[in-house]
């Protein structure tokens, strides 16, 4: 921590010159980076407070369902060992969710080596 507080004060230091020398003309590439930029943000203002107002609509909802279903999900995290073998949960027409176990592959299913290639070797 001792180190840093001279790093920062040295690097404030050289960067002063370099500050004094930016403040000629903005060419238009840079006139324009402005310009776009402010008109996107100001684009973006109304969307971005209504997914501010979401958030604090939904915050405390949420925390509350993290706080009753969190233990649950992380013990059946722990039994359930290979997502990949199960499929898309379905939603019955009484309000069910069933999330069925995929058949497993039979032996004769996995693909054959062909026969000119020795085992172990691949024919090129």
């Amino acid at each position: 921590m001792k180190r840093l507080i001279p790093i920062c004060a040295l690097c404030t230091v050289l960067a002063g010159p370099a500050v004094a020398e930016d403040e000629g003309p903005k060419s238009l590439m840079e006139q324009g980076a402005e310009l776009f930029f402010e008109g996107l943000r100001q684009e973006m203002e109304p969307a971005l407070e209504d997914l501010l107002g979401l958030a604090d609509q939904f915050g405390p909802a949420m925390q509350s369902f993290i706080e009753q279903m969190g233990p649950a999900l992380a013990e059946l995290a722990g039994e359930i060992q290979d997502w990949s073998a199960y499929e898309a949960p379905e939603i019955l027409p009484n309000g069910d969710i069933i999330i069925r176990k995929k058949p497993p592959q039979a032996p004769d299913e996995q693909p054959e080596l062909p026969e000119s290639a020795p085992e172990g070797e691949t024919e090129i």
